[in-house]
């Protein structure tokens, strides 16, 4: 079949190439995409909130198959649209609709759902732009530090954590009252800080059956020992070893099976990936987001560790029958470290010339922000490359994608030293 992937990051670089080396895979069209998945198959030039033009490049490629990879055009309803249009009602598509998206569209949907399923998560309050006096006197009821997360979409920046009162009130104003992101924040939501770790588990379902695909843990800090302003994302593992067997047991119990029963009890219609974001808090597992999409540069590691037809589970995916398919997973470590223009993510400079040798055995480099001019790889963006690696162990995996890492051409790339780290036991 021909398969449509709407995209242009790591993330979708990552599926391309898995939908690449799938035999059911006719032909790939990736849009707008970038320097890297133009080697999985070929590019197309749409803009991704333009929904006529797809449905146009859907017909002019006999296209049978879309997958949607970043959050916006779901938000937007892509999904929804598909559904009215006569021409594309038997186009199958992955991804929620415009209701099921609201999941990371709104932070208050997304709260007000856990709520009513009984999903754990923190305590928290909503309010609006007439709201501030009260969000403040919600701030004292709390202990330091503050949560404060705009609403709507945000561009992965609309979370901020205060150390003081002070602080807090200063980003409640700059929210509600003088437009920080915009209609983003038109309404906040303020809620307890969870003191734990992060970890990230993605689940495929097509509305009713599920898969649990890999974990992975991010970082999403530019600095070392996580200091510094936060990014999309510099580096991840997969898999986890704070998510052991009892660990992923109560995900699945406590948030997996109730947000899948949420979505049914509620008639959400919802054929795609959930990511959730989770806080372990002493072994306990408490949701802090959900994500209507996978993550970047998380996919840059559970992508590659999926070894099942990817094209078999997305089509069972979008035809309601993914209880029938297997979903099997190497076991083996896959660690990613982000390459990003020096600068981010403040200002950078794109059209630096990037020059690295191919990839061979089981080092993968995708691009993130990258563009292919006159034969040559050009930085396009502010996370460039992704690198990952396999290994039995997660030192194992870290030494190749460092050494290749080293061995990247690019004026001003930056990279984090210390991914997995922190994961390594001491002897």
């Amino acid at each position: 079949m021909n398969i449509l992937l709407l995209g242009s990051g790591g993330r979708e670089h990552a599926i391309a190439l898995k939908i690449s080396e799938s035999p059911r895979c006719k032909k790939l069209f990736i849009a707008p995409g970038n320097a890297g998945t133009s080697n999985c198959g070929e590019n197309l030039n749409l803009n991704l909130n333009d929904f006529k033009s797809i449905q146009e490049a859907v017909l002019k490629h006999a296209i049978s198959l879309v997958i949607v990879g970043p959050e916006e055009p779901l938000v937007n309803g892509i999904v929804d649209f598909f559904q009215k249009e006569n021409a594309l009602k038997n186009i199958l598509i992955v991804g929620p609709s415009a209701e099921g998206a609201k999941l990371e569209g709104s932070k208050d949907f997304a709260k007000k759902f856990m709520k009513e399923f009984k999903i754990p998560t923190a305590s928290y309050n909503t309010f609006n732009r007439q709201e501030a006096t009260e969000a403040k006197k919600f701030l004292t009821t709390l202990n330091p530090p503050y949560v404060i997360k705009a609403d709507g979409l945000a561009g992965g920046k609309g979370v901020i954590i205060c150390n003081t009162i002070a602080e807090a009130n200063k980003s409640v104003d700059e929210m509600l009252q003088h437009d920080k992101f915009g209609k983003a924040a038109e309404k906040i939501v303020i809620e307890e800080f969870l003191n734990g770790i992060e970890l990230s588990v993605f689940v495929l379902t097509d509305g009713h059956s599920y898969k649990i695909l890999p974990e992975a843990k991010d970082y999403k800090r530019i600095g070392e020992n996580d200091t510094g302003l936060n990014t999309g994302g510099m580096g991840a593992v997969s898999p986890v070893p704070f998510a052991g067997k009892e660990f992923m047991k109560k995900v699945e119990q406590k948030i997996i099976i109730p947000t899948i029963e949420g979505l049914i009890k509620r008639k959400i219609y919802y054929r795609g990936f959930v990511f959730i974001g989770l806080m372990n808090v002493d072994g306990e597992p408490y949701v802090i987001e959900y994500n209507v999409r996978m993550g970047d540069p998380e996919t840059e590691v559970v992508f590659p560790r999926i070894q099942s037809d990817v094209v078999e589970l997305l089509q069972a995916t979008g035809t309601g029958k993914l209880s029938d398919v297997s979903l099997v997973v190497n076991p083996q470590t896959a660690l990613t470290v982000m390459m990003v223009s020096g600068g981010y993510p403040e200002s950078f400079e794109k059209g630096k010339e990037i020059t690295f040798e191919k990839d061979s055995g089981d080092v993968y480099t995708f691009h993130a922000g990258t563009i292919f001019k006159e034969g040559k790889v050009y930085s396009d963006g502010g996370r460039v490359l992704a690198v990952t690696s396999f290994g039995n162990t997660i030192q194992a995996a870290r030494e190749k994608s460092y050494a290749k890492l080293e061995r990247i051409k690019f004026e001003n790339g930056y990279f984090r030293k210390d991914i997995g780290l922190d994961l390594i036991k001491p002897n």
